[in-house]
């Protein structure tokens, strides 16, 4: 078995790729995570992200390719590495038969951890997430956001080297998503390394060091979420509502006010580094907009410019 002691390098994939039958959805991808870092895939539905997340895993065979996972081939020590990993599902896999703090306690057991050892645990992680005043309610009475909670919290009974969350904010309202954001920043700083894929951008911009932007099984940029922005969009954007049907024909008479033009449904995206300029002179053009935003250029940005669809088609 490889020793990792003196390797920065979580997962190192070279060539990677995964296919079901005759549709290949991972299509030869380069990824190299650090010990330390929270590394993000970005992309839409179908993009490949959770293919890949599954071979990280160490549960989905690699189809093509090399993948190490901290210092182990998947193939032939996928034990060993499924037991230093944690791993946050994209759907919740609680036993709502149980109780809060029985899930955890239950799932401690089937790694061998001794039963002291895992009720000192079980009591750490019902507060780091916040749950101790739960710990004996059904998983059924909880809220979307507690259930997240508690998945997270499951993934590290056995303090994993490396936590795959996949998705794991889908679904939640605002104030269970940052509550989740919180609670990840804190493991990172405790030294757990994190891989994640969402499509929710600001997520990505929130909690992730390195990403990669995925689409159609392929990567088609990496960096940080600053580099990613200036290197494939504007300091701004200009938001340009007009009346249905209308943005297709509008988009020539502003297509001079910036570096590119975006055509959506029921919106012209306008790229500047002054959106307010770009506003005043389409009211100078005797353009009249039903509303009108001007916002920073986001990850959403870079994948327009980079595929011409948004992250959520």
């Amino acid at each position: 078995m490889a020793d990792t002691s003196l390797s920065d390098s979580m997962i190192v994939a070279r060539g990677l790729r995964k296919s079901f039958g005759d549709f290949e959805a991972v299509k030869g991808i380069d990824v190299e995570v650090r010990r330390g870092e929270a590394f993000g895939f970005l992309g839409p539905n179908g993009a490949g992200k959770s293919s890949t997340m599954r071979m990280i895993a160490a549960v989905s065979p690699v189809s093509g390719g090399e993948l190490t996972i901290l210092g182990m081939d998947p193939a032939t020590h996928g034990p060993a590495i499924r037991g230093r990993l944690g791993v946050c599902p994209q759907e919740d896999t609680l036993d709502n038969e149980l109780n809060v703090r029985d899930n955890l306690y239950i799932y401690g057991r089937y790694f061998g951890i001794p039963k002291a050892e895992v009720n000192e645990r079980v009591d750490e992680l019902l507060d780091f997430v916040q749950l101790t005043e739960k710990a004996k309610s059904k998983v059924e009475d909880l809220s979307g956001g507690m259930k997240r909670r508690l998945t997270i919290a499951r993934s590290l009974v056995n303090r994993p080297d490396l936590l795959l969350l996949d998705e794991p904010t889908t679904g939640l309202d605002p104030q269970a998503r940052h509550l989740l954001w919180d609670k990840l920043f804190r493991l990172k700083q405790a030294g757990v390394t994190l891989v994640i894929t969402t499509h929710y951008m600001d997520e990505a911009e929130q909690l992730c060091d390195r990403l990669v932007v995925m689409d159609k099984g392929l990567i088609v940029a990496e960096g940080s979420p600053l580099t990613l922005i200036r290197e494939h969009s504007t300091r701004e954007v200009a938001e340009l509502r007009f009346g249905v049907g209308e943005h297709e024909a509008l988009a020539e008479k502003v297509a001079d006010l910036g570096s590119r033009v975006e055509v959506l449904p029921d919106r012209l995206l306008v790229y500047s580094d002054d959106g307010e300029e770009v506003i005043a002179k389409v009211h100078e053009r005797g353009l009249e907009p039903v509303a009108v935003l001007v916002r920073r250029s986001t990850l959403e940005d870079v994948f327009l410019s980079l595929t011409g669809r948004t992250l959520v088609d």
